[in-house]
């Protein structure tokens, strides 16, 4: 665990890909993307179901670790139609029931072509980011922010070594200039894009159940 204050603001960054608010009692997490899987195979593609079960599972233990009662979900919590299978969403309500989690989902890019059926599925969901406390949340970044933004939708990874000899992270991503901070994909099998590291950037990699801050 990494605690950071940015624009007077505590944040405990999680090796699991989440962010833990203490005074809010809250976890961040973003880009969840369960049923990727299933979509995969709805088209023919053997990829095997194991990930959605081993986010989750990661997902508790980040509940587990800080005693969360609310769960923000900065956007795309699953993939697409096509994955949303019984077994997907019952591993999800499966997972509600265990941790007693408040869930809330801000609709990302993934989410909003099923948003008419999400709201069965033990969630508020919101079209607009939210304000919560001074913070504020939403899948996309947001421009010209006052208060401090903390978005997903990116999937921020960060390169280190040279030639030959190159390693590429998951990061937590803080722009000052721009005052905000990007989490990274919390969900398995999605990918990344690799951000520049400036002096006003920071890359906090997540690597071997740790958080190491990278900058220039």
């Amino acid at each position: 665990m990494e605690t950071v204050v940015l624009q007077n603001q505590t944040l405990t960054l999680l090796p699991e890909k989440a962010v833990y608010l203490p005074q809010q009692a809250a976890l961040l997490v973003s880009d969840v993307h369960l049923g990727k899987s299933e979509t995969f195979q709805h088209f023919g593609i053997p990829i095997p179901s194991q990930v959605n079960q081993a986010t989750l599972q990661r997902l508790q233990q980040a509940q587990r670790r800080t005693q969360a009662e609310q769960l923000f979900i900065l956007g795309d919590l699953f993939h697409a139609r096509a994955g949303m299978v019984d077994a997907v969403i019952d591993a999800w309500l499966k997972f509600l029931a265990t941790t007693q989690l408040e869930a809330h989902l801000i609709l990302g890019n993934h989410d909003r072509p099923l948003a008419a059926e999400l709201s069965q599925f033990s969630l508020t969901c919101y079209t607009e980011p939210i304000d919560l406390d001074n913070l504020l949340l939403s899948h996309e970044p947001l421009p010209d922010n006052d208060a401090l933004n903390v978005c997903g939708h990116v999937h921020p990874c960060v390169q280190i070594g040279g030639k030959g000899d190159r390693l590429r992270l998951p990061c937590f991503y803080w722009e000052a200039a721009l005052n905000r901070l990007t989490l990274p994909s919390f969900g398995d099998f999605t990918g990344g894009y690799t951000v520049p590291l400036t002096a006003e950037t920071t890359a906090y990699a997540i690597a071997d159940g740790a958080i190491v801050a990278f900058s220039r």
